[in-house]
């Protein structure tokens, strides 16, 4: 069976895969879901995150075992994606849910400047304070622009779940190890869209997925969050993928 790690997105922590876990575990796969640093239960301070510390946590887990199918969520999708790019040798197949899907020398700042992100309610609600800037959404926004297609009880679970998010790693471009950026690219690649997501809109995960060249494209009627909107439908995608990469 496969081994999985799986990253969550901003403003969430390991919490987020709790719904998607039993299933995975169930069909016999090792599977691991990360705090990032300064998420869930991790108390990095502000200060100290970046879209590297992040990578840096990734790939810290990525060695405890085989080769692994990595899994990452919105933001987590820049997350596992610089991580692959400095381990490639400990990743099997990278799985972009819902997911910022960069280039080289891209950042997630980069990507929702394109024309395809206009509708991005996340941008569009995001309140930012302090220094390092932090940013929150008002609870009501949140529901809008990531819970859209859950109900009420769904909902209410993951608001009281979110938690400020550094706004420092949104500015970090992806950046290439030379001496691994064949292996990188060489990589296989799968994406699961969701067609009523309000946070990255459809069309442009379209492009970023049509870019990389991920192949297969699974697609999920839903919100920006399949892991409680349609869970058994995100375990049955993810569960194909992991086989695909045996």
């Amino acid at each position: 069976m496969a081994r999985l790690v799986l990253v969550h997105g901003a403003f969430a922590g390991a919490w987020c895969w709790e719904p998607v876990l039993p299933g995975l575990r169930e069909a016999g796969h090792e599977v691991t879901a990360i705090d990032l640093p300064g998420s869930g239960k991790d108390r990095t301070p502000v200060q100290e995150l970046t879209l590297d510390a992040y990578a840096e946590r990734v790939c810290s887990e990525l060695k405890n075992g085989e080769p692994a199918v990595l899994a990452g969520h919105s933001m987590g999708g820049m997350v596992v994606t610089q991580a692959a790019a400095l381990a490639p040798e400990h990743v099997g197949r990278l799985i972009y849910v819902a997911a910022f899907l960069p280039d080289e020398g891209q950042s997630l700042m980069d990507l929702v400047a394109y024309p395809e992100a206009a509708d991005d309610q996340v941008q569009a609600n995001l309140v930012v304070e302090g220094e390092p800037p932090v940013g929150m959404l008002p609870p009501a926004a949140a529901r809008d622009a990531l819970f859209g297609r859950c109900d009420d009880e769904q909902a209410a679970w993951a608001l009281e779940h979110l938690q400020p998010q550094a706004v420092v790693p949104f500015t970090n471009p992806v950046h290439l190890d030379p001496a691994k950026g064949d292996a990188f690219r060489q990589l296989p690649r799968a994406y699961i869209t969701c067609t009523q997501d309000r946070a990255i809109p459809p069309q442009m995960q379209r492009r970023m997925f049509e870019a990389a060249g991920c192949d297969p494209v699974i697609t999920i009627e839903t919100d920006h969050s399949p892991w409680i909107s349609r869970t058994n439908e995100l375990v049955a995608a993810l569960l194909q993928l992991a086989e695909d990469a045996r």
